[in-house]
């Protein structure tokens, strides 16, 4: 939320310099992000006062100007359309540096001296109007400081709100919060209408389908408006919020947005058909044409503003192109509702649609607000494009809403706080943040929340209010009472860090993603139904939809990572993560928690350089990981078996790693189509180790091995065998045949193609032979070698490959 702190400034007063400010908001919970001084750069930008303008005898589209400065007469050539002699505008003389930081300079143009610069209200930095020359109030004499006159000196504040506070998505709720911090007054808008016949009922109606979907509509009507350019105040605010103006009906409904926090909608009530309003689920399959133009075909999820025969606006995210504001709008309804958060969200994520107004909806408006902020923009559009307001207003409310009552313990208070705040200086923070309190005991308050505080359901988050607003700064620090282990860290946490370490030095880079996904992201894996993937937690409060379950694997945290990466243009990752993941045991049981290792490669595995060519991570790159991982955690005895049975896996690129004949994890590349759900588009290999299934395994303390004292002799295996034979049955039937003898065989090449069948591929193998006990000499290891030929093919149907 970008915000002006003029405009704080006329609801609450504010004595403390901007930088306290931000500081008094942060530790309040509301984290100020930045800061940008506006206006601070017009020290030197004066009111001028045009004297004559002459069309430029060389330049048909310039114009000469003399200007009163209030010092001197000066010569200004300009291109504006809107110069007239006797208005006072904004001139920068030479010398003066513009916001943009463009120095002005005295120069020629076409011929003629130009000394200084008349200047548009985007050059300022105020809006982003360039139609014209800012038109400054007559009664400026020429000379006066701009920006000290029109109060253009300003600071914008972003402030990075969090998915529980929609009540500070508004500059009176930010207001609302610098008042509570500071004891301050609160002075809220004002809302001040003159109203005319006709009655509104018989003007318009509204009919609601959909309580769940809408639990409150009202509506508003205003009669025989002038549509026009809204004020520089209210665009100046806008801007600086990151809203472009539009005219001052559209300009007014945005302007409540920001003000109070409640989206409006403004229809022209002569293009609604039969002029009536209903609020219904879509239809599937109905299509439907937004105010940008883009046509969408709709679901049922989608909840729908229509008129007496056809949809009108898509309900909490945006209008229709059928039924805006245009040049020759003379009558307008404004629409002021309350909609379910949950539909508003899953609409406006199915549609890819985000707006202000759907940010707002998303998270919980004000249910009590409604008509608050319908009067304000109907009042706001009376002084702002005339017309005469219906009297009343219609209010469809079939479904009630209203805040729990929560009790707060004071003795329950102060010992979470490790504090003692009186039971009064506790009301007096409640009630600064109008919450209604009444005293049931002693130790006890009943407390009311407001209906524009839709996060406060429990004791805990009264609790946390009284901790922001006594100040995080006042309660004490006290230390836990831990007796320090003489054992050490636990051994999972050892293994953790110990890994980290290994990776680092692998090139990968550690990444830690949110505990919390989507339920779906099991299908976007293809998991089984039974499988244990698919057994969440699931969360009482969730963040959203997409943060609605604990996590059963890494992998959709690492896939996520990926796609941002993506977006930013960053192809190649080498990314892992060690984590925990949750699989539930049933409503009855606490679920089971396993730590996990999990790493993913794609792109470039070797970038160019000055010693050789790019290179593209492949099977045997995630491969290598597991095995150098594992040898660095002192374990030998492993090997690898082909897995089809992980259905996010290309069948034949898939393998379990097995470590003392058991399953630890498995190594694989996502398959075509698991990519295509994703809307990934190049290859991805992921690694993932159970880290309980080695943890008792792991040798962290390094043997001497003391060196071979015989030489050894090396021989290569090439043989052709079918396609599903694999590699690692042929290196077991080596080291069996071989015994003691052998002290490795690897496989080094892999080839299909040319003169080998389609059916078939060509491994080679090098295998080295000695013993620890005498040199080998020649004949032996032949004879060796000969066997462990015969054995390979008798067992594999393989022959040797011809050269």
């Amino acid at each position: 939320m970008r915000v002006s702190l003029n405009w704080l400034k006329e609801y609450v007063q504010i004595d403390v310099e901007p930088r306290a400010l931000a500081d008094g908001l942060t530790m309040a919970g509301l984290e100020v992000e930045a800061m940008e001084p506006l206006g601070h750069a017009l020290d030197k930008v004066v009111a001028a006062r045009i004297v004559s303008v002459e069309r430029h005898s060389r330049a048909d589209k310039l114009f000469v100007c003399h200007v009163d400065t209030g010092e001197r007469e000066v010569q200004v050539i300009s291109s504006a359309p809107n110069l007239a002699p006797g208005a006072v505008v904004p001139i920068a003389l030479p010398g003066t540096r513009l916001p943009d930081g463009r120095v002005v300079k005295e120069t020629k143009m076409v011929g003629e001296p130009s000394v200084g610069m008349l200047l548009a209200e985007d050059e300022m930095g105020l809006t982003d109007d360039h139609s014209g020359i800012m038109i400054l109030p007559s009664v400026l004499a020429p000379g006066t400081p701009v920006a000290s006159a029109l109060n253009l000196k300003d600071w914008a504040l972003d402030i990075a709100l969090t998915p529980n506070r929609p009540d500070c998505a508004s500059v009176l709720g930010i207001a609302r919060e610098i008042s509570a911090v500071t004891g301050q007054r609160l002075n809220k808008p004002e809302i001040k209408i003159e109203e005319s016949t006709p009655p509104i009922e018989t003007l318009t109606s509204v009919t609601i389908e959909d309580p769940l979907g809408c639990p409150r509509y009202a509506a508003g009507m205003i009669m025989g408006v002038e549509l026009k350019p809204s004020p520089f105040w209210m665009r100046y605010r806008l801007h600086v919020s990151g809203i472009r103006s539009i005219n001052n009906i559209v300009d007014v409904t945005n302007y409540v947005l920001l003000e109070l926090g409640q989206p409006r909608h403004a229809f022209d009530y002569d293009r609604l058909k039969e002029n009536r309003i209903g609020v219904r689920r879509a239809k599937r399959g109905e299509r439907f044409t937004t105010l940008d133009g883009k046509t969408h075909t709709l679901s049922t999820n989608i909840l729908m503003i229509c008129d007496g025969k056809r949809p009108v606006a898509l309900a909490g995210i945006m209008g229709g192109l059928n039924s805006e504001i245009f040049a020759g709008s003379k009558n307008v309804l404004i629409e002021s509702a309350y909609f379910d958060p949950l539909t508003v969200r899953k609409g406006a994520k199915e549609l890819g649609i985000s707006t202000e107004a759907s940010y707002r909806f998303e998270r919980g408006v004000d249910f009590d607000g409604v008509i608050r902020a319908l009067q304000r923009a109907l009042m706001l559009i009376s002084k702002l494009a005339g017309g005469q307001i219906a009297k009343g207003y219609i209010d469809e409310y079939p479904r009630r809403l209203e805040t729990p009552s929560i009790d707060l313990r004071i003795d329950r208070t102060n010992r979470f706080l490790g504090t003692s705040i009186s039971r009064e200086k506790i009301a007096g923070f409640l009630q600064a943040l109008e919450m209604q309190t009444g005293e049931l005991e002693e130790n006890l308050l009943r407390v009311k929340p407001p209906s524009f505080r839709v996060d406060l359901t429990r004791e805990i988050d009264l609790i946390e209010e009284v901790a922001r607003l006594e100040g995080y700064e006042k309660i004490p620090v006290t230390y836990p009472a831990i007796k320090p282990s003489e054992e050490g860290d636990a051994p999972e946490i050892s293994v953790a860090e110990r890994i980290a370490e290994i990776m680092v030095g692998f090139g990968f880079t550690e990444v830690i993603s949110y505990s919390f996904i989507s339920p779906t992201s099991a299908d976007m894996l293809g998991v089984e139904k039974q499988s244990e993937l698919r057994s969440f937690v699931k969360l009482l409060n969730p963040l959203s939809t997409e943060q609605s379950v604990m996590r059963t694997s890494l992998i959709p945290g690492l896939l996520a990572s990926v796609k941002t990466n993506f977006s930013y243009g960053e192809r190649s990752l080498k990314i892992f993560e060690v984590g925990k993941v949750f699989i539930s045991q049933g409503a009855e049981k606490l679920p089971v928690e396993k730590r996990f290792l999990t790493a993913l490669v794609t792109g470039l595995y070797e970038h160019k350089s000055w010693y050789g060519g790019e290179r593209f991570a492949d099977f045997y790159d995630i491969k290598g990981v597991a095995e150098g991982l594992l040898k660095a955690f002192g374990l030998d005895n492993f090997f690898f078996r082909a897995d089809e049975t992980t259905p996010w896996y290309r069948p034949g690129a898939c393998s379990s790693i097995y470590v003392e004949g058991k399953v630890v994890g498995t190594v694989g590349q996502l398959s075509s189509l698991t990519l295509k759900r994703l809307e990934i588009d190049q290859d991805v290999f992921i690694l993932e180790i159970d880290l309980a299934s080695i943890l008792d395994k792991a040798r962290y303390a390094r043997r001497f091995k003391p060196f071979a004292k015989f030489p050894g002799v090396v021989r290569d295996l090439s043989v052709v065998v079918g396609r599903d034979i694999q590699s690692a049955r042929i290196e077991d039937i080596i080291k069996a045949e071989g015994g003691e003898l052998v002290e490795s065989a690897k496989l080094f090449d892999l080839y299909a193609g040319g003169k080998i069948s389609s059916s078939e591929k060509a491994l080679t193998f090098r295998i080295c032979y000695r013993s620890r006990e005498r040199t080998l000499d020649g004949r032996e290891v032949n004879k060796l070698h000969e066997a462990i030929i015969n054995k390979v093919c008798q067992q594999t149907g393989a022959r040797l490959r011809e050269a």
